[in-house]
């Protein structure tokens, strides 16, 4: 089965160079620097690569994060904050407010930001994958396993690292608390996505298959609430998708729920099932078109010409239309049935 996620664009950063005359003496500590600047020349570098595999991205981003972690905590493994931490400024844009971008002169939020940026390729790297067509057992689990990788590293970020900035996150920026928790429950969803795709492949219970697609438009509806008092302009559109799949997820979980109570003999109760997944799956297909017409960080598609849409729209009518022709039969017990 394949997938469509929506997608934030990646954070652009200014160079630097890493260069400390009168401070960087000897060749030990020339050398740090020189691996620093090439180790993160070639984590950038790779975050646009569209053959780099989540191994490459492992060994860069470890590589440029041990190196930085000089700059953050003292060598001598004390509680103490390392004297470099505020040497050099560090510029990074937003996802969601462009090219605007923010300055600190602190260690820390290059840390978070490069972090930050690698979440996002995990999320990107698997939005591929997932939209691959026919996509295989193993990298159904590869796009599981980046998804959950990406929302860890967010939710380590916002607990761990954000915290201890000096400057406090700008309200409605990507370091601030709402939009980490955005991310991370998106993640979660989709990753749900990825289970319900395996479960309906391998013909497991209906129940089963709409108690998850009901969790997973919860998940959604979080995300969006959370979402809900930024700046319209910036997240109209990504608000938007997590709107969509909150519908479409629903109609899911009432499509399957009728499914049970059609095997229950409970005709009446699984149209009234079927047609409330076709109110769900209708909003659903408005919102795509709102989303196609939303300007807004994130890709120009649409979503309602999508293989994982239209394959939905299809199984609630049909659904429907059995438990129509079922409940038929059981008022007309003498019909014959073919």
């Amino acid at each position: 089965m394949t997938h469509w996620f929506h997608r934030n664009p990646l954070k652009a950063t200014a160079p630097v160079t890493f260069n400390y005359y009168g401070v960087a003496a000897g060749p030990a500590a020339s050398k740090i620097c020189s691996d620093l600047r090439s180790s993160r020349a070639r984590l950038l570098e790779l975050f646009t690569d569209l053959s780099c595999t989540p191994e490459m991205m492992k060994n860069a981003s470890d590589s440029y994060f041990s190196l930085l972690q000089g700059f953050i905590n003292s060598l001598d493994e004390s509680t103490q904050e390392s004297k470099l931490r505020y040497i050099q400024n560090f510029k990074w844009t937003d996802t969601l407010q462009g090219q605007v971008p923010s300055a600190q002169q602190d260690a820390v939020f290059e840390l978070i930001s490069m972090g930050f940026n690698v979440a996002l390729w995990y999320t990107k790297y698997a939005s591929r994958l997932a939209g691959k067509e026919n996509i295989t057992e193993d990298e159904a689990k590869e796009v599981h396993r980046s998804l959950k990788i990406a929302a860890g590293i967010f939710k380590h970020l916002k607990e761990s690292h954000i915290p201890k900035l000096i400057t406090p996150a700008e309200k409605g920026r990507d370091l601030e608390a709402r939009l980490l928790e955005a991310y991370v429950v998106q993640c979660q969803a989709e990753a749900q996505e990825v289970t319900i795709a395996r479960a309906i492949e391998l013909k497991h219970a209906p129940g089963l298959i709409a108690a998850l697609a009901y969790e997973t438009a919860n998940f959604y509806q979080k995300a969006d609430h959370t979402l809900s008092s930024l700046e319209p302009a910036y997240s109209a559109k990504w608000r938007k998708y997590l709107h969509l799949k909150m519908c479409f997820y629903t109609a899911y979980a009432y499509c399957y729920h009728g499914q049970t109570l059609l095997a229950s003999d409970k005709c009446g109760e699984a149209i009234r099932s079927l047609q409330e997944a076709e109110k769900f799956y209708a909003k659903a297909e408005a919102l795509c078109k709102e989303y196609g017409e939303t300007k807004g960080p994130g890709p120009t598609v649409k979503p309602s010409g999508h293989l994982f849409f239209r394959k939905l729209g299809n199984l609630v009518k049909n659904t429907l239309e059995k438990c129509q022709r079922e409940n038929g039969f059981i008022q007309n017990p003498n019909q014959k049935k073919w």
